[in-house]
Formats: structure tokens, C-alpha cells, sequence
């Protein structure tokens, strides 16, 4: 008898003692929104970018110096893209270096994703003007909702400066 109560207090011990299996869902989820986040930056590169891998209540912070409000929809930046895409020829330079993002409150790993990418931006030559390039730095990061959609969006890079740049106000 003091054997079998022996026995049972050794597994109990173990079985105790064992952890719990890990939560590896905020790494899935990145893994997963890291090929939404390709999928974007490709997009973009090319004027083709698919909207539908962007959530209804999609907010993009607005970083710009001197901007009048906090953050845009996505009806404006899809206005704003057209724009651009209009003006300008992007092109990016390099892989983008893809890290996992945190939750802001409790700094949890929460399957959002940052990127580091350099791009070429250059403005078409007109009858009177000749094509001008720069590279810009940017830093990028992306927050998606449960359904993986992309929910808020944030990008820092020295846009005055390239404009500047580019419209010869250097």
C-alpha cells in the first residue's frame, strides 16, 4: 500500500511539476500578418494594392509635420494612394526587416508586425523637368484585428525632406 501511495505522489508530483503546453498564438499570428504585411508593401510598389486586407474601422496615424487631424480613414488614404501613384514611382530598395510588434499596455507580444525598408521615390520627368529620385527610411508598423485585417497603421520617415527633394526646395 505505502508503495502504490508512493507511486501516485511521484506522478502527481510530476504531472504538477510539468508546464503548461505554450501559447504560441501572438507567433502564429505574426508569422500570418507578416505575409499581409508583404503583401501590402508589394502592392504598394506596384499601384496595385488590395484594400480588402484592410478592417472597416481602419485608422493610418497621420505623422506629417503640421498635420491638421490625428489620423486618417481608409477612404482618404485610398485617395491619398491614388495621388501618389499618380505623381511618383516607388520602388523599394531592399527585404524589409519584419519584427514582431508589442501590445502597448501590457508590452505582450500580440502578433502585430513593425518593419525597417528603404525605398526610391522618384518624380516623373515632364516636358520641362527631368525625372528626380531620393531614398527615404521608413519605419512602418501595422495592428491587425482578430479576423486578421489590418486595423491601424503608422509610418515614420523623413517625407518633408524628400519632397523637398524631389520639388527642388532643398
Amino acid at each position: 500500500m505505502k508503495q502504490i501511495i508512493f507511486y501516485l505522489c511521484a506522478v502527481l508530483i510530476m504531472v504538477s511539476c510539468t508546464p503548461p503546453p505554450a501559447d504560441n498564438s501572438a507567433n502564429e499570428a505574426f508569422e500570418k500578418n507578416s505575409k499581409t504585411v508583404l503583401a501590402n508593401l508589394e502592392g504598394w510598389q506596384n499601384e496595385n494594392l488590395d484594400y480588402s486586407m484592410y478592417a472597416e474601422d481602419f485608422a493610418m496615424l497621420e505623422t506629417g509635420f503640421g498635420s491638421e487631424k490625428d489620423s486618417i480613414s481608409l477612404t482618404e488614404m485610398m485617395e491619398m494612394d491614388k495621388k501618389m501613384w499618380q505623381t511618383y514611382d516607388f520602388k523599394m530598395l531592399n527585404e524589409p526587416v519584419l519584427l514582431p510588434g508589442v501590445n502597448a499596455a501590457t508590452k505582450a507580444v500580440d502578433g502585430s508586425v513593425r518593419h525597417y525598408s528603404e525605398w526610391e521615390i522618384t518624380l516623373s520627368a515632364t516636358d520641362s523637368t527631368e525625372a528626380k529620385s531620393g531614398v527615404i527610411k521608413l519605419y512602418e508598423s501595422f495592428d491587425f484585428n482578430e479576423e486578421g485585417k489590418i486595423r491601424y497603421q503608422q509610418v515614420y520617415g523623413d517625407f518633408t525632406g524628400m519632397m523637398m527633394h524631389l520639388h527642388g526646395q532643398e
